[in-house]
This record gives C-alpha cells, structure tokens and sequence, in this order.
C-alpha cells in the first residue's frame, strides 16, 4: 500500500516549485490533495488562479485526486476556507505541508516596511494561520473521541537556519520563526495527537533561487540534487501514519538529509545517485537519534516544576494552555 493512501493533504505553495513536487508525489503515494496556491509573482504580486488548477489537471490526468484552492494563506479568513475546502470536499484533513513562500529582497537600509511585512505575512503568519485552522478541526476531533493521526509539516529554509543572507533579513527572518513555531506548536498539539515537523530545503531550483549563481543550471545525470522534487519523498515520511517523530527540523539538500538541534546540524543521512522512496528513507531514519522536544523541555525546566517526562510535562502544557486560554 501507498504511504499516504487515504490521508487527505492540504499543501500550500502547491501551484510551484517545492509545493508543486510535494502535491505530485503525495498524490502518487495515494493522498487526496488541496492543491492552494493564488498564483502570484514571486514577490507576492499578481494572481492566476490557473496555477493551482494546472497542478489538480496534472494530478487527475495520472489517476489521483484533487481540488485547487486559490486563497492567500496571508489572509486569516482565506487560511480556514482551504481548511474547510479539504473538509468539505473530501470529508476530514489530516496533513497540513505549509509551503508557501514569496522574496523580496533589498538591503535592510532600503527594504520598505511594505516588503517586510509582505514576506513575514505569506512565510510566518501564513504558516501559522493555517495550522491554526487546522488544529482547532483536529482539537474539536480528538475531544470527540477521534484518534487518527494528524500531522503539519512547516517548510523553512537554509537561508533562515544555517546561513541566513545579506538582502533577506525578512526571508531569513521569517523561516527562522517558522522553525521556532515548529517545536512550540509541537509541544503544544501533541495533546490532540497532531505531530508537527519542519523540512528546511537549500540550492532547491526554483523561481525564488534562480538569481543564485549556478542554480540555472540542471544537474548531469538521472539524478539532479539541485530539483524541487527532492524534499517530496522526505515531507511525505513526516506526514505518513505511521512516522514517530515530531518537532524535529530535517534540512534538506539533494539527497542528504541532516537532523538539527536548534541551530545545529547533526547527524545525517544521504542517498547520492537517486531520488528516496519513503520506505528507503523511513529504514534510513530510524537508524538516527532524535531529540525528544518533550524530554529538551524538562531538562530545560531543571525539575523545577516537579516534571521529569512525557507524561508530566505534557499535563503542564495542558494546565498552562488552560489557563492563558480559558473557554477556547
């Protein structure tokens, strides 16, 4: 069986690029699929709502499922329709792939305040508005006694975590937030059995890279490190049932794939003459040691709130979330 059959995947960005790859390869693995993407220029402006529709075209031509969305993530009301779109089309949602992104780059004397809001709102807000969406559904089905797993997998990017750039203090900004919303979202929805994950691609050859020196040229041989599909086969790992993890932060270059602890790479795993499949990948993964979020947090806290585990910090957050959000 497929890795993703019977899961239904709402994917951001999905109309290009990254998301473009990510909707392809989850309807392959069997997922029905809400392709969302409003069709703009890179740098926000403009829209055409073929974009999307092209994408869901594609996908029905090789016999999966699919329907195009074409809300602004940016847009609070726009993130719970697409939510609702997955819901009302195809009866429940279980994986959220938020992927949309724009740049506008400049030097942070010259950035407008224009061009750093734009850019916050799509990457940071965007990603949040939509899983917000998302797990009030999941919270309101895991009260009702539905224990299906769900999962978000956030999309940051090398420029946020390892090298963040001259001219994108609002890109880099932006994906540095995405990967600290990442675990803290973890730690949190882990009470509704929603993991939460992040993959973090870099040199990826799409519109948004382009203007980087030497991603204009196609890798030589079958396999090309430099293509948008190579995050697909890892983003589907994190959304498939049966995957453990939640709260990591994998980065993603061609075929390596490397595990970060806060800021920091670690181990890693590469496959150098092909594309991974999920069950290559899932072996492959295993194998590595992974931070438990859960367990960071009560050595952080040094016992002083009388938690040592899983168990007892996740009745923490539940009493603390109570307690900022009463009658939520």
């Amino acid at each position: 069986m497929a890795a993703l059959t019977g899961r239904v995947a709402l994917i951001t960005g999905a109309g290009r690029g990254i998301g473009r790859e990510e909707a392809l390869f989850f309807a392959g693995e069997g997922a029905k699929v809400v392709v969302n993407d409003p069709g703009a220029e890179p740098d926000g402006n403009g829209r055409d709502d073929s974009v999307a529709a092209s994408v869901v075209e594609e996908i029905v031509a090789h016999g999966g499922t699919a329907v195009a969305n074409t809300d602004s993530v940016s847009d609070w009301a726009g993130a719970r329709r697409m939510v609702e779109a997955a819901i009302d089309t195809f009866g429940d949602l279980h994986v959220v792939v938020n992927n949309a992104t724009i740049k506008a780059d400049r030097a942070m004397t010259t950035m407008t305040e224009e061009q750093f809001d734009d850019v916050v709102a799509v990457k940071l807000k965007g990603t949040f508005a939509v899983s917000h969406w998302a797990a009030r559904h999941w919270r309101q089905r895991h009260e009702a006694g539905d224990r299906t797993d769900r999962a978000i997998v956030n999309t940051s990017s090398g420029s946020g975590l390892v090298n963040p750039l001259p001219g994108q203090t609002n890109y880099a900004a932006a994906n540095a937030g995405v990967a600290a919303m990442t675990i803290s979202s973890a730690l949190e929805l882990g009470l509704y059995g929603v993991r939460v994950n992040c993959v973090s691609p870099s040199m990826a050859r799409t519109r948004l890279t382009l203007d980087v020196p030497g991603m204009d040229n196609p890798g030589q041989g079958s396999f090309d490190p430099s293509h948008p599909r190579a995050s697909a086969p890892v983003v589907a790992y994190l959304a498939a049932p049966d995957c453990p993890l939640t709260g990591q932060v994998l980065a993603i270059r061609g075929g390596t794939v490397v595990v970060n602890d806060g800021w920091s790479p670690g181990a890693r795993v590469t496959k150098d003459d092909a594309l991974w499949t999920v069950e290559e990948l899932r072996a492959a993964l295993d194998e590595l040691t992974f931070t438990d979020q859960f367990d960071k947090l009560a050595v952080a806290l040094g016992g002083a709130l009388g938690a040592t585990g899983r168990e007892q910090i996740q009745q923490l957050i539940a009493a603390h979330l109570t307690e900022v959000s009463p009658g939520s």
